[in-house]
């Protein structure tokens, strides 16, 4: 079975304070930490034993992973095992990249983002300078605020032809055209990500060759739909794996509606559809496949 999984363990804590940041902001206690690494080690162990299974897998964390040695590890382990088709991460680049030396970087990918105000631009362009060395396949991003256009003109200029720079658009925020025409001159699929996606009964692969995972073992379709088809570790959700329409009315973040079938995002992105790289990189002046 070809299986994409999205795991979200407990880690919530981020070295990055982002006024924008949809996800949550805690301190995590060493107990929090300890248990973080605990479910961890626990799906990392499942998933090296699923040698039957095709597995790719994209790690979602609220907080910043690759500061913890736990996921730096972990990445690099999964990603040597033959059955692991992708693994890859959102990050937002602060932590060391040596660490890339032990993964193979095939398999190995990054969905980077530049938080401004968060960290020195210098210091986030030579990190991915630094990935450049290792060889390693990654994106970059930013989100959309009207304060942050000149830094993401900046990092177009300055990062190589070859990477990818996409653009979230920002929650709550409409976007006149005028305005969506200068970010879609930086990332020519940005108007995918401009409005929500009306999704309500319309096929998506979550839920039959996509599941999310939380540190626990419960198995949903995605983040964004609550209802549970089970649990990872008993293989009591195998059963509920089948093609499904989407129950919610629309869909606003790229890792669910990268999924929808009726969006062509899985030839757009075809072979980095985890990671955000697209088949091609995108003409920037040229038209965008219609959203």
């Amino acid at each position: 079975m070809d299986l994409t999984i999205l795991y979200r363990g407990p880690l919530a804590s981020c070295d990055f304070d982002c006024p924008y940041c949809p996800f949550a902001k805690r301190r995590d206690s060493r107990e929090q930490l300890r248990a973080d690494r605990a479910a961890l080690a626990r799906f990392a162990d499942w998933a090296a034993h699923q040698k039957g299974d095709r597995l790719s897998i994209l790690f979602t964390p609220w907080g910043e992973g690759l500061v913890r040695s736990w996921y730096r590890r972990t990445l690099a382990e999964l990603s040597r095992l033959p059955h692991i088709q992708r693994v890859a991460i959102q990050t937002n680049l602060s932590c060391r990249t040596d660490w890339l030396t032990e993964a193979d970087l095939d398999t190995l990918s990054l969905w980077c983002t530049y938080h401004p105000g968060q960290t020195p631009y210098d210091r986030f362009l030579a990190k991915t300078r630094g990935l450049a060395g290792h060889g390693a396949r990654f994106s970059v991003g930013i989100v959309g605020l009207p304060e942050h256009l000149e830094h993401a003109r900046r990092l177009r200029a300055d990062l190589a032809e070859h990477v990818y720079l996409w653009v979230n658009a920002a929650e709550g925020h409409a976007y006149s055209d005028a305005e969506a025409a200068v970010w879609t001159e930086l990332d020519p699929l940005f108007p995918f990500s401009r409005r929500p996606h009306q999704s309500a009964g319309l096929p998506c692969r979550t839920g039959e060759s996509v599941i999310s995972v939380d540190g626990d073992g419960t198995v949903r379709r995605c983040h964004f739909v609550r209802a549970e088809l089970g649990n990872l570790y008993d293989g009591s959700y195998r059963a509920a794996l089948r093609p499904r329409p989407c129950p919610l009315t629309a869909c606003d973040c790229h890792i669910g509606y990268v999924h929808l079938e009726t969006l062509p995002l899985y030839d757009v992105f075809a072979g980095g559809v985890l990671e955000r790289i697209p088949a091609q990189v995108p003409v920037r002046g040229a038209a965008a496949p219609p959203p």
